[in-house]
């Protein structure tokens, strides 16, 4: 009776591309009084993507409610309150992707669930690609662009006040805006 020879194909883990908080940043926009934008950032946050070939990898996006800063205390003390955020009942708010779609050169459509305040709704948003370059310490970073809207009241983020001329104090319409940098770490174990 023959043996027959099995070859075992090594199977490689894919890389794991981690936040460069240093050379990323998280915003919205919102208008107020229907006549001026008003901005606001997260201050903490984490993001990863796992995978060699980004529209196939994972995308993972954590939103720290309590580090919501618009340059206001006291809008930003409104805002981590049950009329906006609860940061305190719903500290995270999180992005986990299901879909990164190529549409050009450099652009894609990433899909994912949304969660906010305990609701989590489908999402898609506007990714461009900046590239991959090596830094000056042989690190390999990875840049990307990201865009899009969301309503604010499809989370539960409802509270308004209504203007003497018509109109709402804050627009129901949130503008995201994300640059990010990532950093490419070993393969997963």
């Amino acid at each position: 009776m023959k043996t027959e020879e099995v070859k075992i194909t090594e199977v490689k883990a894919p890389f794991k591309w981690v936040l460069d908080p240093v050379h990323s940043e998280i915003q919205f926009t919102v208008k107020h009084m229907m006549i001026t934008n008003v901005k606001g950032e997260f201050r903490k946050y984490d993001v990863e993507i796992e995978g060699d070939d980004f529209p196939k990898s994972k995308i993972l996006v954590k939103l720290y409610a309590d580090s919501i800063s618009t340059n206001n205390a006291d809008r930003d003390i409104h805002l981590k309150s049950a009329d906006f955020f609860d940061a305190e009942k719903f500290p995270e708010l999180t992005f986990e992707s299901t879909s990164f779609k190529k549409t050009g050169d450099a652009n894609y459509k990433l899909t994912g669930i949304f969660t906010m305040k305990g609701v989590s709704k489908e999402i898609t948003l506007d990714a461009e690609f900046g590239g991959i370059n090596t830094d000056p310490w042989g690190n390999v970073k990875a840049g990307f662009s990201v865009s899009g809207k969301i309503n604010r009241k499809d989370w539960g983020l409802n509270w308004n006040g209504v203007l003497e001329t018509g109109g709402v104090l804050v627009s129901e319409e949130v503008r995201l805006n994300a640059e990010i940098q990532f950093i490419k770490q070993s393969r997963l174990n």
